[in-house]
């Protein structure tokens, strides 16, 4: 059931062992910035940089850190800088704290979502176009308010289901530089380990991860993710209409739609549910319930928050499992479809 909402490409890039490598490349690069801003002696980052990309974390001792520390982060950091020993003093982790790791990690993992995210959506846009082609100019009921109303062709339908995806794919590509950017601001979000250095660090740090960073620490202010959300929750509702009306098509019989293999049925046979398009809905409103609580995620207490950050982390990977899912889901679905509403 779980494999439901579930996306296996979408998912590794939330994985612990593509987290975990991404605070590792975070450190080093951190290392690397400071030699670069005049941090420290460039010899010696050296010497450490090389000594971190021979690290391999003990994943079962991280496990067991986060029910102790609530986030992997500082265990993490205690493994690496055993791993590194004394030249690492004063340079592994200096000036940073555990949600920079993890805030930088997870912005890397949505950029890899994101790219996914948008080849799907113009796949989709494809498919759709090219189901206009077939069966564009074929005559259709217009059904409002559930009752039929006027004919229409089935290409003011498929442009209806069109129109949205092409907005999303859009607001997404604006949505990505004020969305994966680079968090660092340390302890209390204003990096004053460094002093006056700061800024110069953590533009060594941007360039170094591949990141911009934003001028300033965003640890409570998660307007770009809860934006991010709604946009997750928008995507899925477009594929939970296509998925509503083709599911409400198949129920008005062959004139409107033809489907090859529907689901089957534990009781009655003959019937063939038309289960990808039921799917659809369901994402819809799976993630149209989980946008509320990642909109609760916005309150955060004063400069950093527990509570609110880990609440963020339970929802965000599983809408953008939903939405990866149900844009797969949706292009299945239109690949089989055999036949669209009526000749003139």
């Amino acid at each position: 059931m779980t494999q439901f909402a579930g996306d296996a490409g979408i998912a590794s890039a939330f994985g612990d062992a593509a987290m975990l490598q991404r605070y590792l490349r975070y450190e080093i690069a951190l290392a690397l910035a400071l030699g670069d801003a005049g941090q420290a002696d460039a010899e010696t980052v050296r010497q450490v940089a090389t000594a971190m990309q021979g690290f391999a974390p003990d994943l079962a001792a991280i496990t067991a850190g986060v029910q102790a520390d609530g986030l992997p982060v500082p265990d993490f950091v205690r493994q690496l800088k055993a791993h590194v020993g004394a030249p690492g003093k004063g340079i592994v982790h200096h000036g940073a704290t555990s949600q920079d790791l993890v805030d930088t990690a997870a912005m890397q993992a949505l950029g890899q979502v994101n790219d996914l995210i948008a080849g799907r959506i113009a796949e989709l846009i494809a498919a759709l176009s090219a189901l206009n082609d077939r069966f564009g100019q074929h005559r259709l009921m217009a059904i409002t308010r559930m009752q039929p109303a006027l004919a229409f062709t089935a290409g003011d339908r498929i442009e209806a289901w069109s129109r949205p995806l092409a907005a999303l794919r859009e607001r997404l590509a604006d949505l990505r530089p004020r969305l994966e950017v680079l968090q660092f601001g340390g302890p209390v979000g204003n990096l004053a380990e460094f002093g006056a250095a700061g800024p110069a660090v953590a533009a060594a740090l941007s360039r170094r991860i591949g990141l911009p960073w934003p001028g300033h620490s965003w640890h409570n202010q998660r307007g770009p993710i809860a934006e991010y959300a709604g946009l997750l929750s928008e995507l899925t509702g477009a594929l939970g209409k296509i998925g509503q009306d083709v599911a409400l098509m198949a129920l008005r019989g062959e004139d409107d739609i033809r489907i090859s293999g529907g689901g089957g049925s534990s009781a009655m046979p003959h019937k063939q549910n038309p289960v990808a398009a039921e799917r659809l809905v369901t994402l819809a409103r799976f993630n149209a319930t989980l946008v509320s609580g990642l909109h609760q995620s916005l309150v955060h207490e004063a400069e950093r928050s527990g509570a609110a950050w880990s609440l963020e982390w339970l929802l965000l990977p599983r809408m953008c499992e939903a939405a990866g899912a149900g844009l797969s889901t949706a292009i299945s679905l239109l690949g089989a479809v055999q036949h669209m509403g009526t000749r003139s």
